[in-house]
């Protein structure tokens, strides 16, 4: 079942008419930037029971472009029950803030556990590159290392954490 996708001014017009704005992103993209007033339920612990205060209502589900969104929505759908009229943004966040609609940002956020992780290794690789070339070919292992390291941290990650009772409904957070 396809659910359908809506412009960023028309959702914006359903939620001033009453409609609730999910956003799906994890913890830490929510923290860096986000829309006002929109609920927060993290993809990762979406639960049926987080959504029961949106029974009957209409539910507009986001995240950062759209593509999470877009992959997950038949199961976005059924999370918000059958008397729901589902959509989801067009474009996500990205899309609401070209539109020149309010995003809330936090200046002082840090950058995603993630990308400083990758960033991090890709240099150690590359400057073991260059020393290999440069000084001893014994550099050349670190970029083998990085590569040991970065195939144990893919294999060994935790299972999504179970449901949180605080970041469901009916609790709206402060804009």
């Amino acid at each position: 079942m396809a659910v359908p996708q809506i412009a960023a001014h028309t959702a914006k017009q359903m939620v001033d008419e009453g409609a609730l704005l999910i956003d799906i992103r994890e913890d830490a993209e929510h923290a860096r930037a986000h829309i006002p007033g929109a609920y927060h339920v993290a993809l990762s612990r979406l639960d049926p029971e987080l959504l029961a205060g949106a029974s009957g209502k209409t539910v507009i589900f986001h995240c950062r472009s759209g593509a999470r969104t877009r992959a997950h929505g038949p199961r976005l759908a059924a999370g918000a029950g059958k008397s729901c009229k589902v959509y989801l943004l067009e474009g996500g966040l990205e899309a609401w803030r070209a539109a020149g609609l309010p995003v809330v940002t936090e200046p002082g956020a840090s950058p995603a556990p993630g990308r400083v992780t990758r960033l991090a290794a890709g240099a150690l690789a590359l400057l073991g590159a260059i020393l290999g070339v440069l000084v001893s070919s014994w550099f050349w292992t670190a970029p083998a290392l990085v590569a040991l390291f970065w195939a144990a941290i893919r294999l060994s990650r935790p299972a999504p954490a179970g449901a949180g009772s605080q970041d469901g409904l009916p609790n709206r957070p402060a804009p």
